[in-house]
């Protein structure tokens, strides 16, 4: 099988419907818009949540509470069962996190989290540690940096 010789199903294409080719073909004339009204002329219809002048859903809804959204912090979080492909004695720090593929992108800061075991020794420097992931990273003879 080729890239280039890829087809679709039997019966999944069909060939587009020619409006306005005349009254034998079913579509002809008014081309299946019916007659006048504001969906038959051109450019008519009405924009996505009009109700026709009834209150829309979304106005009627009650609002409620509060968004932070534009503010909001993206913290990367790291587990440190994924510190263990760092070399023993490595130093470990966002840019490291980065180049090894761990993280895409750094956002505001990274937190290593306690999730499975650390079998190295690393210098981790992370914005914030959860307190398993401090005592796992000591434990294994390593040492935590806040930056």
């Amino acid at each position: 099988m080729n890239l280039a010789e890829l087809k679709p199903a039997r019966g999944a294409r069909r060939p587009p419907t020619r409006k306005g080719q005349g009254t034998g073909s079913g579509n002809g004339k008014t081309a299946g818009r019916g007659h006048k009204g504001q969906k038959a002329r051109s450019g008519g219809g009405v924009r996505p949540g009009f109700e026709g002048g009834q209150m829309p859903l979304a106005r009627r809804m009650p609002k409620r509470g509060f968004t932070n959204h534009p503010f909001k912090k993206e913290i990367v979080l790291v587990n440190v069962r994924d510190l263990n492909r760092f070399t023993d004695g490595s130093v470990v720090d966002p840019a490291a996190l980065v180049a090894e593929g761990l993280v895409k992108k750094l956002g505001d800061g990274i937190k290593i989290l306690g999730s499975g075991t650390i079998t190295r020794s690393l210098t981790v420097r992370a914005n914030a540690f959860s307190k398993s992931a401090g005592e796992k990273i000591s434990a294994a003879g390593g040492k935590t940096e806040v930056i």
